[in-house]
């Protein structure tokens, strides 16, 4: 993994992008070289005269160790398009974040995401509706991943935090400045609790500014398996992020309403427009392709990982194993083993991939 410091430094460049920093690294091959080259050596890699300035002004006013301390004392994560931490899923949508804020944990089970989206005047049925299938979907495995906002976002968070599962708040501002003011406790139990985090491409002290939103939707959908809208209207900013699903090749879900409540015209036209109907959390697992995943966390959490398990788990990597050795290295009855691996294989955590050949899952 190349230095954090210099992909912050270019981040913080009025001017430098994504495509940017694409050509540099091209260019370069790392962007620490890129930081130090001469006028000359930028010029070739396409950076004009007012590029160089504004670069220059970087250089000129931060000191890039301290930005980086200063980060890690918020306790903000830094996250690079060369780090193994990085969301992959987002990772793959064009124009990507180089440098994405996180604060709280990002786990490798939030591959698996859905964005819950809607209006900021949620209704009671909006309100009803998202938190019933929010508590469902992420009761199944899913993270839940909406904006903070007001309405359908705070009630698809905290659903998915009352259900025991795990969900991402992204933000229109740095993940220290919480907007809306009113949703700081929220916030707080995200980035804290263990259950999530908030996630921004905006520098730390970044104002929630008015264009930052459409772009903080972008990254909705590109951490999303595909997004789901449960109320708003016609021209809510929701839809914003349905949109960039769609570009994005991701799916596009939409819980139908009432035709003389202006709240559901939103998702009433999605689905006229071939967004995929949802009545209950099943109509998504089942489009992704997810219902074996959902009753393998139902068994996890009605029979939970117990001390065989996690030493079973120890003795299994990505290479099979056969049963028998299993039971050799474990010191446990072969008869013992056989149902272990059973039950496990149904929490979905070891896969069988031959006669008597174990991986973990």
């Amino acid at each position: 993994m190349s230095d954090p410091r210099y992909w912050l430094g270019f981040h913080l460049t009025k001017g430098i992008g994504p495509a940017r920093i694409e050509r540099l690294l091209r260019h370069f091959g790392d962007l620490g070289r890129a930081w130090e080259a001469d006028p000359f050596e930028l010029a070739r890699a396409g950076l004009g005269d007012a590029l160089q300035a504004s670069l220059a002004a970087t250089r000129r006013a931060y000191d890039l160790d301290r930005e980086i301390e200063r980060i890690a004392r918020a306790g903000v994560t830094l996250l690079t398009w060369d780090d193994d931490r990085y969301p992959a899923r987002l990772r793959q949508i064009s124009g990507a974040p180089p440098v994405l804020y996180v604060k709280g944990e990002l786990l490798p089970e939030d591959d698996l995401a859905l964005g819950v989206v809607g209006t900021r005047r949620a209704t009671s049925y909006g309100r009803e509706v998202t938190t019933r299938l929010a508590t469902d979907l992420a009761a199944a495995g899913l993270t839940i991943v909406s904006g903070l906002a007001k309405g359908i976002d705070a009630c698809a968070h905290e659903a998915a935090l009352r259900a025991g599962g795990r969900t991402l708040a992204v933000l229109g501002c740095g993940v220290d400045v919480v907007y809306p003011p009113e949703n700081r406790r929220l916030a707080a139990r995200i980035a804290e609790g263990g259950q999530g985090a908030l996630l921004s491409e905006y520098h730390l002290g970044a104002p929630p500014d008015a264009p930052n939103f459409p772009a903080r939707n972008r990254l909705i959908a590109g951490l999303s398996l595909g997004v789901l809208v449960t109320e708003a209207p016609a021209k809510s900013g929701a839809l914003i992020t349905t949109d960039f699903a769609a570009e994005q090749g991701r799916d596009v879900f939409a819980v139908p309403g009432s035709i003389l409540s202006a709240s559901s015209a939103g998702p009433n036209e999605l689905l006229k427009d071939g967004a995929k109907p949802v009545t209950g959390a099943d109509d998504v697992l089942s489009e992704l392709n997810l219902v074996r995943r959902a009753a393998q966390v139902e068994t996890r959490r009605a029979l939970p990982e117990n001390a065989d398990e996690r030493a079973m788990l120890r003795l299994l990597g990505d290479d099979p194993t056969h049963i028998n050795d299993l039971g050799h290295a474990s010191g446990l009855p072969m008869n013992q083993v056989g149902s272990l691996l059973l039950l496990m294989e149904l929490k979905g955590l070891v896969r069988q991939t031959g006669a008597g050949q174990y991986v973990r899952a």
